[in-house]
């Protein structure tokens, strides 16, 4: 692995305009563009198209079109049954890893790069990346933006429009700018699934 992707996998400061790391992520952002221009009905096709494009991708992932990401999703890990909705947007300068079963709304960005606050540093282009990993069968709400180095735990549901710029644990509500967690996911859930509507299907079964 050369110098500046080590950085760019690191944590490092490193100049993202580097003509071999911009040869390489055109690449990847021809696919995406190809995967965005696919009709619903062709879902096989879609299969396929994501399969070769993400780094990883697990059993029947679903992107809706159309899906942005940096390097086209070559940096995303998606685990089995991945759902994510219209316009999902994914800065995966570096990976993003997200868990099996979990649904992402419509408008969600999840950005890994991120810019040094001293007005020098950005002048010549400097970017660093962290990590974003979100767990297993989480539900994260339209419209959320999750920032470079955040993990959100298994089960969590993160509230439409919160912006995450902290870590959240597993099995709680969490919503708001600055997201923040709300409660924990308790008996009620067993009973309710949205304010006074009953769960009229046994749970048996599930």
């Amino acid at each position: 692995m050369s110098d500046i992707k080590k950085r760019m996998h690191s944590g490092g400061l490193y100049l993202s305009g580097d003509e071999e790391l911009m040869k390489e992520q055109m690449k990847y952002q021809d696919m995406l563009c190809d995967y965005n221009m696919t009709k619903p009905s062709e879902s096989e096709k879609r299969t396929a198209m994501l399969q070769e494009m993400l780094g990883d991708c697990g059993e029947d992932v679903y992107i809706e079109a159309p899906f942005y990401a940096n390097w086209g999703g070559h940096h995303c890990h998606f685990g089995k049954m991945v759902y994510a909705n219209y316009n999902l947007t994914c800065v995966d300068d570096t990976h993003i890893y997200i868990g099996d079963y979990t649904m992402i709304g419509p408008n969600v960005t999840i950005a890994t790069a991120g810019h040094p606050i001293l007005p020098e540093l950005r002048e010549k282009l400097y970017q660093y990346n962290m990590f974003v990993k979100i767990g297993r069968n989480c539900w994260i709400g339209a419209g959320v933006t999750i920032v470079p180095g955040v993990t959100i735990g298994d089960n969590t549901v993160i509230g439409a429009g919160s912006v995450v710029t902290k870590d959240i644990p597993g099995n709680v509500v969490a919503v708001g700018n600055p997201c923040k967690v709300m409660r924990q996911i308790n008996e009620h859930d067993k009973e309710y699934y949205f304010k006074n509507r009953k769960i009229d299907i046994p749970l048996d079964n599930i």
